[in-house]
Order: structure tokens, then C-alpha cells, then sequence
């Protein structure tokens, strides 16, 4: 090994210099890989794409250590940005820290995109977020002349199942077949996820029973997609402990989903019964499920012995933090709010901004709530107007509880007639077909104001809404919503 070194190279440049791929592919931490590289930049070794292609997967995981420019003018300094692998890793931290413009543009200025970098960019987007991106990604893809695989597939499912895009979906599926794309369990997977979360069970259903190959993924699928039907959950539970099949037996996350469909649908105490009577020791999953379930029924005491034992096994997840914050605001229990946030903003724990989004002519236009970015924003307030004057009039009350701040009615009726997803109804209403059910997804769960706002909208309008938030889908019609109220 050392005759690899030239006679000018020092004892710390060959430690630093060849062996360091093998020794950041090794590393447990993320962080200890950048702070190799950061010390090898600055006794000035350079390095090479191996080197390069292991520090920038690190960076990608360490957003807190993200310099996106400064990486990639590296990789210009040492001739790197050309070579196939380093541009498609740097294309990946690029998304995955948000920086999408530059992404595009690592993209655009390859000499060769081929099929394993148009999948890295798309799965890549699918996995942090962008959905619409991926999808914009495919269609691109498909211009240039390059045939998917299953693996772009199995992305394009999955961006579909994220925005509720079920024509796009359909139209993928085409799209495999006249390429002669088996459909293996991975694509199935994707494909069996894509229709729970539109909402197309029977779809599902049907997919599921067809599929020659079934594992842990498609049996929790079907689980997670019966939430609200606590028989049907139970029994594809049941069906999957008593399969004989060693590999497809209950993990975890399948204890979760189950301690979520019983909490969710008001059965709190057999949820907690349930997490007793595990053989594994209950996760953070586990528990946050069942806090979940507390701040949807109020159970405050409930809820605060779930929190307490997550704020030990997961103390750096705002989440649990913002349930126990929003538990305590609809029980008027401001002091402790108050204590929660402080907390919150003592650990540097944001919310994460509430958008829905909807599928026209092919193109998704997402809303955030008060927001006045889209081009038609002025008819779309105004036609959110009109709805609330017609819901009111035949029955609708905004219920305010749904806004976990201490301020007047006036002011939280206020807050509450701008949610992402009115806004999103209001505009499938001025566009679409009268016979075209209106498709809504929203990042996170639909709150109670929204959810009964659906429920008159179905009534006054005569139409269908299929809404899918962070939780499941909701099938609103003729006052009536799918899920019972459980959500």
C-alpha cells in the first residue's frame, strides 16, 4: 500500500488521502466522516471521486453541516463535477437540504443523464417531499427518450400516492405495461400505496388478492389503509399473525398502526390494553400513536403519560411536543401551553407549514392557508366567500377550538376561513367538471373545523370530496365522510 504514495507524500497525507473512502464507509457517524474530510481539506490533500463521493452521502445526512455551494465549488476546484457518481450524490444532498434550483442545474449540465441518475433525482425527490417535482421529473424523463425501469416506477406510484394523483397514477400504470415493466413486489408495493391513499380501496383490495408475493409492506398497507374500519383492521392483523409465514409476522410498526386504528376510532382503553399485552417493548411509534389518539378524544391524562415516556425515548421530536401543546390549548390550559412552547422554542423546534394541494390539467397547485400567491388567488377568496355564506346557511358553525391560540372568536373564526384546504375546495369548484369529484391532499391531518366544513360542502354543492391528509383519506358525500368521524 504505501508504494501507492508518491515520495512527496507525508504520513498524513496517505492516512488521510487513499484509505479515507474505506474509513468513511465505515463510520457509525455521519459526523465524524465530515470532520475527516474538513481536516484532509485543510492540510490540502486532494481528493478523489471515491473520497468525494462517500463525504458528500455524509453531508446529505448532516443538514446542520449543509454548504451546498461550498461543496460543489470543491468538486470544481479538484475536476470532480463531471464524474457520474459524484454529480448524482451532490444532486441527492441538493434536494434533501431543500436546494432544488441547484439540483436542477447539476441535473441540466450533465454530459449524460442516464437511467440511475434520472432515478436518484426522482426517488430523491419522493423521499423529502416534492412529490410534484418527482412527477415533473418523470415526465421529463420520458420526453428525453429514456425509458423507465421498475424502479422509476415504484418513485412515480409513490409521488402519485403523495399528492392523491390517482389519473396520473392510472396513466403510469400504462406506462409500464407498454414498456414491459414486470410488476414485482416493490412496484406492487408502491402501486397498493399509491390507491390506499387516494382512496380507492377496493382497487387495493383487488391488487392485494392478485399479488403473487406479498410481504410486510403490503400487509401493513392494508392495515394503515382500513383506519377508521376497526373490524377490517383487526382482521388483516389477524390474517398476517396467523399466516404461518415467518417473514410477514407483526413488527413493531405493526403494533403501532394497530394501537392507532383502535385510538383513533375512540377505543383509547383497549388501545393502552393492547400496548400491555406486547411481547416487544413499545417504541416511540407506539406510544406517539397513542398520544395521537389522546389529543383527538381529549384525554388529557392519557395523553400526558404517553408524552412523558416519549419525551424520554425521543426528546429531540417537536412533534409530540406540538400534540401535547395543542391537547393542553383545546383543554384551556394555557399555562401549560405556554411551558410546552417555551420548550419548544428553547430546543429550537419549529411547526411544519400546513399546505394542500390539488391535481388540474395535469398540473398540482398547492395553497397555504391566508396565502394570496396563486395567480388566481382574488377569485379563488372570492369564491371561498360565497361557500361560507352558502354552508352557513344550512347549518355550518366554524368551530373554534380547532385554533390552539388564546384570542377572540372573532379573530379564530378569522384564522379558520383561510385553511389550506377551503382554499383548495373553493378553487376545484371554479374548475372542475360539476362531475368530477374534488381531490385534496393536505400534509397534515385536516383538523376538525375543515373536516366539518367538508361535510357541508358535499351537502350544499352535490359533490364528492375525497380528501387525504397525514393520517388517511377522507370520502365526503352528501354530508356524510367515510371515516365515522375517526380521524
Amino acid at each position: 500500500m504505501p508504494a501507492r504514495c508518491s515520495t512527496k507524500c507525508t504520513s498524513h497525507e496517505f492516512f488521510y488521502g487513499t484509505p479515507l473512502s474505506k474509513r468513511m464507509s465505515g463510520y457509525q457517524y455521519f459526523k465524524e466522516a465530515a470532520f475527516v474530510y474538513r481536516q484532509m481539506h485543510h492540510l490540502g490533500v486532494r481528493p478523489d471521486q471515491f473520497t468525494y463521493t462517500f463525504v458528500v452521502k455524509a453531508l446529505a445526512q448532516l443538514p446542520e453541516l449543509w454548504a451546498g455551494s461550498a461543496v460543489v465549488a470543491h468538486a470544481v476546484k479538484y475536476g470532480l463535477e463531471f464524474v457520474a457518481e459524484v454529480r448524482t450524490e451532490l444532486m441527492i444532498m441538493c434536494v434533501k437540504s431543500g436546494e432544488l434550483g441547484l439540483a436542477d442545474f447539476l441535473s441540466e449540465t450533465m454530459v449524460e443523464r442516464d437511467l440511475v441518475a434520472w432515478n436518484a433525482f426522482i426517488a430523491a425527490c419522493v423521499q423529502n417531499g416534492h412529490a410534484a417535482k418527482a412527477l415533473a421529473l418523470f415526465r421529463k424523463m420520458d420526453v428525453s427518450g429514456i425509458k423507465p425501469d421498475a424502479v422509476t416506477i415504484a418513485s412515480a406510484f409513490s409521488a402519485c400516492g403523495q399528492l392523491g394523483c390517482l389519473e396520473n397514477g392510472e396513466e403510469i400504470y400504462g406506462i409500464m405495461r407498454q414498456c414491459g415493466i414486470a410488476c414485482n413486489t416493490i412496484v406492487a408495493n408502491a402501486r397498493l400505496d399509491m390507491y390506499v391513499k387516494c382512496g380507492s380501496i377496493d382497487m387495493a383490495e383487488t391488487l392485494f388478492e392478485d399479488m403473487p408475493q406479498r410481504n410486510v409492506i403490503s400487509w401493513s398497507t392494508m392495515i394503515l389503509g382500513h383506519a377508521g374500519l376497526v373490524n377490517e383492521g383487526k382482521a388483516y392483523f389477524r390474517r398476517m399473525v396467523q399466516s404461518g409465514d415467518k417473514n410477514i409476522q407483526p413488527k413493531i410498526e405493526h403494533y403501532a398502526c394497530m394501537v392507532d386504528l383502535l385510538g383513533r376510532s375512540g377505543h383509547l382503553e383497549e388501545a393502552y390494553s393492547f400496548i400491555r399485552s406486547m411481547t416487544i417493548k413499545p417504541d416511540s411509534g407506539v406510544w406517539g400513536a397513542l398520544l395521537g389518539a389522546c389529543a383527538i378524544h381529549q384525554n388529557v391524562k392519557l395523553g400526558q403519560h404517553a408524552a412523558d415516556l416519549l419525551f424520554e425515548l425521543a426528546p429531540d421530536n417537536g412533534s409530540y411536543r406540538v400534540l401535547m401543546s395543542n391537547m393542553y390549548a383545546a383543554a384551556g390550559r394555557w399555562d401549560s401551553v405556554d411551558k410546552v412552547r417555551f420548550k419548544m422554542r428553547k430546543r429550537g423546534v419549529k411547526k411544519i407549514a400546513a399546505y394542500s394541494s390539488v391535481e388540474f390539467n395535469r398540473k398540482i397547485h398547492i395553497f397555504y392557508g391566508g396565502n394570496r400567491l396563486h395567480p388566481e388567488s382574488s377569485e379563488i377568496y372570492e369564491k371561498l366567500e360565497d361557500l361560507l355564506r352558502l354552508v352557513k346557511s344550512i347549518g355550518y358553525i366554524p368551530n373554534t377550538t380547532s385554533v390552539f391560540h388564546d384570542v377572540g372568536t372573532e379573530e379564530k373564526e378569522a384564522t379558520l376561513s383561510h385553511h389550506s384546504e377551503k382554499l383548495a375546495i373553493a378553487f376545484s369548484l371554479m374548475n372542475l367538471r360539476p362531475e368530477c369529484p374534488i381531490r385534496v391532499v393536505k400534509n397534515l391531518r385536516i383538523c376538525d373545523d375543515c373536516h366539518g366544513f367538508c361535510k357541508f360542502v358535499s351537502e350544499a354543492t352535490q359533490r364528492e370530496i375525497i380528501m387525504r391528509d397525514k393520517i388517511r383519506f377522507h370520502h365526503f358525500r352528501n354530508g356524510e365522510c367515510s371515516c365515522n368521524n375517526f380521524w
